[in-house]
Order: C-alpha cells, then sequence, then structure tokens
C-alpha cells in the first residue's frame, strides 16, 4: 500500500530542489473564522513526518484564534514548474514549545526580530511605526539572541485525507486522493 506521507516528501523534495520560487515551501493555509467563513494565506511549510504537518505562526494571529475556535484546516500546494497540486485536509494541533524553540532556532534573524516587533494582524498607527519598531528590537538584541516570544509557536495539521493531482496539458489530470480509516490509508483515484 502507497503511503501518502512519503508521497508527499517525495513530491516536496523535488518540487523544492528544482524551484524557481523564491518561498519554496509555500503552502495556503485555510482556516474557519468564528462566522463560519473561509480564510486562507500562505506560511511556510516546516517539517512533514508521520504525524502531519507543521508551519509556525503567531499563536494570537487571526488563523491562531481560528484554530483554537476551530481546528479543522485545510493545506493546499500548488508547484506550478513541476505540475503538482496538493490538496490536505486535517485538523491542526499546537506544537510543544520544545518543538517551536527549534523552529525559532531555523528562523533568520531578521524574521525573528520582525515576529519580536510587531504583533500580526494588529492595526498599525502609521507607515513610520514599521521602521521605528524594527530598529527599537534590533537595538535591544544587539549581540544577543532573539529569543522566541510566547506567542509564537507552531501548528501540526493532521491529516483525514491527502489529495495529489498530477498536471497534464490535455487536461487528463491524474488525481490520487487518500482517506485515513482506522489508522490505515485507503487510496481512491478521481476523475480530472
Amino acid at each position: 500500500m502507497e503511503n501518502p506521507i512519503e508521497k508527499f516528501q517525495s513530491w516536496w523534495n523535488k518540487a523544492i530542489s528544482n524551484s524557481p520560487l523564491q518561498q519554496k515551501s509555500a503552502i495556503c493555509i485555510s482556516t474557519i473564522n468564528e462566522q463560519g467563513f473561509p480564510s486562507g494565506r500562505f506560511v511556510d511549510l516546516k517539517s512533514v513526518d508521520e504525524n502531519g504537518f507543521v508551519f509556525c505562526t503567531y499563536l494570537d494571529s487571526a488563523k491562531g484564534k481560528h484554530i483554537q475556535h476551530n481546528p479543522k484546516v485545510a493545506m493546499t500546494i500548488w508547484w506550478d514548474h513541476v505540475g503538482y497540486q496538493v490538496r490536505v485536509i486535517g485538523e491542526a494541533q499546537a506544537v510543544s514549545d520544545a518543538e517551536a524553540i527549534e523552529f525559532w532556532k531555523t528562523r533568520k534573524r531578521s524574521a525573528q526580530l520582525t515576529t519580536t516587533a510587531f504583533q500580526q494582524s494588529q492595526p498599525l498607527k502609521e507607515l513610520e511605526e514599521l521602521q521605528t519598531r524594527m530598529q527599537e528590537v534590533s537595538d535591544q538584541f544587539i549581540n544577543r539572541e532573539v529569543p522566541k516570544p510566547s506567542t509564537w509557536g507552531g501548528y501540526r495539521i493532521q491529516p483525514v485525507s491527502i489529495e495529489f493531482l498530477t498536471f497534464a496539458e490535455n487536461r487528463l489530470h491524474l488525481r490520487e486522493l487518500f482517506n485515513k480509516k482506522e489508522n490505515a490509508w485507503i487510496k481512491s483515484l478521481l476523475q480530472p
């Protein structure tokens, strides 16, 4: 029986090794807000294993609040340069603080400073505030590590379904759907 996690890892390795994209691991995460509307945005996929798909974010961001309200999420990827689309449906759970710290250490210093300086999605009074806040935080952490803020962490999507689409110019796309049933993956094919 084919393992969709191994298939995803193979596709991901191929897509990022050959990628013309600047954000090679960008994925669209869709959550459901308190009014029941979907909301999508791009984040960086950090890791994938048998336990799920991990991305990091501000825990008090809109997506973090949506996940707290309703952990059912969708993840979509389109790698145009290799003709692959992947769709994942599952439930998001926070990663441990120890895992979040390890992911934090892999971030560029500029990303750490930005995350520390701002509260994602909160109103900005004026454009100049961007530079001012960034400079203040940069000065605060001269010659020392930037610690992970308590409001930053990660989520692991535990998939219940994974669909792989291999694009075909003649529109006869190969669609392979894996549904998880009682800890086993059941594969079926879908019409294009």
